[in-house]
């Protein structure tokens, strides 16, 4: 059993993992037209820097969170942090884009070990529930902080040192950790770990890689390119095969029985609406305060903490909030925030007003941070508390791959209608982004009603709805 001291350092080291993957999400956006200009990337270079990390993280997560239970946390974890520490490094001295992207997907390969694994460490070490629940919280708070700071820290360091920066703010966290965590963090397994599915896991890469490279290469190459029929052709027959194999093994990566519950389906589709759009807005938001508005990198990450800085916020909140006006509520009001955030961006395109940028980024972070802790909450509060992780690693999952696709989708929009105008061309991005802003707006519409269906109340029998009352603890990730 952790000493309390030992306790306090294990903490400290999951909450600099966990914050390393938050600023990693938002602070490589303010660097992107920086990107553009050394490296001469193209949109779709730039969407493949931000979409390539999230797809490598989500698709191996619940590798990594299982395979921690079989052979020990503490491994993976380190493992994790000199794998994300040594690609950040390859990252900052990458010569050109194609070795960028070979060390992002390396570097999502380490962080997919931090996330769930870095849970799972603090849950065994704070094994009562109270001082659990407050552990917990901090961890989600780094996360949120990590959000947060990203913009900031990372404008102010592409301004002042360079795009690369970037990446070497993460070698001392990663270094401190990994020092603190070999002698602190204690080792655990779990008592019956699920039994690894190699098979699943590969077929889960061969539905998202080609699908993703399908959708950002589209507007270059066209959509009847070999190319994308192809990728398009793989990711199909790979989603028949996952759905085949998967129903048919007794431990799956991803267990279809879960669907059967309502609840939990519509808290899938939920995060796929969430978590798309948050990656969309992000990736078109940085492009467009610096190209478009001619915001320095330091200046667009100021911009952008509005919405990290009250995403992180209300994330910390949204439990407190539900309890007192119900979750049904909060997140119907979280889907009409973000509506309403993306309608009045696609209505005032053109409109440069800072007030308007302000009220827009406020019901866009308000809109995420409510809906995406609840909508975890939510979608395992009706199982039996021994499925409740690999039910809220699974949300974790599609919740990850969603933010890459939003990336894609909404970037091959940008990039479509551009029709070869520059990025600094106001009327063309406004013209050419205003699609993507009235999809956000839609994601905005199907989460309100999403809302409703998953805080329905189930017509279950007597059993199952006793097994509802007492789910257990839903053991929340970070998405």
């Amino acid at each position: 059993m952790p000493t309390p001291h030992n306790r306090t350092l294990a903490l400290a080291v999951c909450s600099a993992a966990i914050s390393m993957v938050g600023i990693d999400v938002t602070a490589l956006n303010v660097a992107l037209p920086a990107m553009e200009r050394d490296l001469g990337a193209s949109v779709s270079g730039m969407q493949w820097a931000i979409a390539a990390y999230s797809l490598a993280m989500a698709t191996l997560m619940l590798w990594t969170g299982s395979t921690g239970d079989r052979i020990g946390r503490k491994r993976v974890l380190l493992a994790g942090v000199v794998i994300f520490t040594v690609a950040s490094v390859l990252c900052a001295l990458a010569p050109n884009l194609p070795a960028l992207l070979c060390f992002r997907i390396l570097q999502g390969v380490g962080a997919a070990g931090l996330g769930p694994v870095s849970m799972a460490i603090v849950s065994h070490a704070f094994p009562r529930q109270r001082a659990r629940l407050r552990a917990i919280g901090v961890w989600m708070g780094a996360y949120g902080i990590g959000l947060a700071l990203g913009p900031v820290v990372g404008g102010v360091l592409v301004d002042t040192i360079g795009w690369r920066s970037v990446f070497w703010l993460n070698v001392p966290f990663g270094i401190i950790a990994l020092l603190i965590a070999v002698r602190s963090v204690t080792e655990s397994k779990a008592e019956r770990p699920r039994r690894a599915d190699p098979v699943g896991q590969l077929l889960v890469i061969m539905l998202l890689g080609p699908l993703a490279y399908a959708v950002i290469e589209a507007p270059r190459a066209g959509w009847s390119a070999l190319a994308v029929i192809v990728c398009l052709a793989v990711a199909a027959a790979s989603c028949a095969g996952l759905l085949a194999y998967e129903h048919q093994r007794r431990e799956p990566l991803i267990d279809l029985a879960f669907f059967r519950d309502r609840r939990f389906g519509g808290a899938i589709a939920s995060a796929v609406s969430v978590f798309g759009t948050f990656g969309g807005f992000f990736f078109l938001t940085a492009l467009y305060l610096q190209n478009p508005l001619g915001m320095s990198a330091a200046e667009a990450g100021l911009w952008m903490l509005v919405p990290a800085g009250v995403l992180a916020a209300c994330s910390l909140g949204a439990a407190a909030i539900a309890r007192w006006c119900g979750t049904r509520s909060v997140l119907v009001a979280a889907g009409a925030a973000l509506a309403v955030s993306g309608a009045l961006t696609a209505l005032c395109a053109e409109d440069a007003s800072r007030v308007l940028l302000v009220v827009e980024y406020v019901l866009f972070g308000l809109g995420i941070g409510l809906s995406s802790p609840l909508v975890m909450t939510a979608g395992v509060s009706g199982l039996p508390s021994d499925r409740a992780g690999l039910a809220s690693g699974m949300l974790t999952t599609f919740g990850r791959s969603a933010f890459a696709m939003g990336v894609a989708l909404l970037g091959a929009i940008l990039n479509t209608g551009l029709h070869g105008a520059p990025l600094t061309d106001a009327a063309a991005f406004a013209a050419a982004v205003r699609p993507a802003w009235w999809i956000l707006t839609a994601g905005g519409v199907v989460t309100a009603a999403l809302g409703l269906l998953i805080t329905s109340k189930p017509h279950a029998s007597p059993q199952d709805s006793s097994n509802a009352r007492s789910p257990g603890p839903a053991h929340r990730q970070p998405v």
